[in-house]
């Protein structure tokens, strides 16, 4: 039987908040009319989202048109500057996956745009790691319907998402899969779920679902 971890990225794997805040509030910087300035806090409290649902969260009081021109700006210029500056790995990340691919197949799906996971992964040093990736950015779908999609096209025959938000968790479950909540990471759920404080503790929490 074919097993798989599929996981999110962004409060699981790592906290790219500070440089995606910095990058973001160099674009804005270039634009007079822009005066809003994005915090860690801020941008903490837009992971797990799409784009579409971030752009009038980071500029709610900008005509449209700009806005998409900026926050477009903002995107591009966010893989380049991650590429550089990259994020905080979680504690003992590269151990614990390595643990984790003796048993499983790796996998992550996020709701960012087409490029990201490629800068995470070669900024960790990591695409050995994984067997996979999807975003939504990559095929125009929904992180549920990515989770599907990724199950399928390896061959999984049980497979658990691990993530941090309630976006996660309703993914998880319209792809009819257990999930794992990454209580470290940046949100809350409204049901109580299997959970790990530590990436160290997955491969024993896995063990239990897989």
């Amino acid at each position: 039987m074919k097993k798989a971890i599929i996981f999110d990225l962004d409060g699981t794997l790592w906290d790219s908040s500070e440089s995606v805040c910095e990058s973001w509030n160099i674009v804005f910087s270039r634009y007079p009319e822009i005066t809003r300035r994005l915090t860690p806090a801020d941008v903490q409290s837009f992971m797990g989202k799409t784009l579409d649902q971030i752009f009038p969260l980071a500029l709610p009081d900008t005509p449209d048109e700009l806005r998409r021109k900026v926050l477009q700006e903002c995107v591009r210029y966010e893989l380049e500057y991650i590429a550089h500056h990259g994020g905080r790995l979680y504690p003992k990340l590269r151990e614990t996956l390595e643990k984790l691919r003796e048993k499983y197949t790796l996998i992550i799906v996020s709701n960012c745009q087409d490029g990201y996971i490629q800068d995470f992964l070669d900024f960790a040093d990591m695409r050995g790691l994984f067997d996979d990736f999807e975003s939504a950015g990559g095929t125009g779908l929904s992180k549920g319907e990515n989770i599907r999609l990724v199950i399928e096209r390896n061959a999984i025959d049980k497979a658990v998402y691990v993530g941090d938000t309630q976006g996660d968790l309703d993914s998880s479950d319209f792809a009819g899969v257990p999930f794992i909540r990454a209580a470290y990471g940046f949100g809350q759920m409204d049901r109580p779920v299997p959970e790990i404080r530590e990436f160290c503790e997955l491969p024993e929490k896995a063990s239990e679902l897989l």
